[in-house]
């Protein structure tokens, strides 16, 4: 089928668009009739009245030349529906073609009996009569349904207008979901870190702050937690400010147990293990 070859004038608007758009997928994807054939299921003919506008190819058809030219098939989907249903109803409402009745048969009354001149013998001659014509069904729109077809397309045009703004909001709503996905989480209030208490004890001839219950586990530099404030406790009780009761074993915390550690004679490496706990526990 030419690609310059007009579609019917009397198409309706949303069927117009629909038609348009199918072909320019057609084109764009330089397919001919038999290509289109063998690639979706529907012959060369079927696809040569759908494109002409002869008629109105079905869902699948529209679904399936989506699919092999790669196209989003939502949009044409939805002028599809559009289009079918104003289709039916041109088609239902289109009137029927009136049928021409053959001309009633000459009556006895048309006959008349005329003299035959000289030889006196009556003979038949036809009357002529006006034929009655039957009045033809109107083939147009009758008075007053112009109104009403202009504004069924009216209403049609508005709501493929409406239709395609919205699938348009959503493709654009679509496309920015990754970047929603991937951008910064959502800044949360910060929780309050947990505060401790030291309750400095001598239990069983040991020194104890209440906090850890008496644990020797080893921990370092970066670690948190209810084994730091013990130690940070204990360090305070030894006269060596650790800057905080916190649970954090930052740079204060390192220097502290450095001095500690060298006071006692240990190794100075800034990690509390079971000797520099048995030391602090003295």
């Amino acid at each position: 089928m030419p690609r310059s070859k007009p579609l019917p004038a009397e198409l309706d608007p949303s069927a117009r668009q629909l038609l348009t758009r199918l072909r320019r997928l057609k084109d764009h994807g330089e397919l001919t009739m038999r290509q289109l054939a063998a690639k979706t299921g529907y012959s060369a003919r079927s696809w040569e009245r759908y494109l002409g506008g002869t008629s109105l190819p079905p869902r699948e058809a529209v679904e399936a030349l989506a699919r092999i030219t790669g196209t989003d098939p939502v949009p044409l989907l939805a002028l599809h529906e559009i289009a079918a249903d104003t289709w039916d109803r041109r088609r239902a409402a289109s009137p029927a073609h009136p049928r021409t009745e053959p001309p009633a048969p000459a009556s006895a009354s048309t006959l008349t009996h005329a003299t035959d001149g000289p030889s006196g013998r009556p003979t038949e001659a036809l009357t002529e009569r006006p034929t009655e014509v039957p009045h033809a069904r109107p083939t147009g729109p009758t008075p007053g349904r112009f109104p009403h077809l202009a504004l069924v397309a009216g209403v049609a045009a508005l709501a493929v207008a409406l239709l395609a703004a919205l699938l348009l909001l959503q493709r654009l709503d679509d496309d920015a979901t990754p970047a929603a996905i991937t951008a910064p989480p959502r800044s949360t209030a910060p929780s309050s870190p947990p505060s401790y208490t030291c309750r400095i004890t001598r239990v069983e001839g040991r020194w104890s702050a209440g906090i850890n219950q008496g644990r020797t586990t080893e921990i370092g530099y970066g670690d948190t937690g209810a084994d730091v404030a013990e130690a940070q406790c204990l360090l305070r009780r030894a006269g060596i400010s650790p800057g905080g009761i916190d649970g954090m074993f930052g740079p204060l915390t390192l220097r502290a147990v450095k001095t500690f550690q060298r006071r006692a004679g240990l190794t100075a490496d800034g990690i509390l293990g079971p000797h520099s706990w048995k030391a602090l526990r003295g």
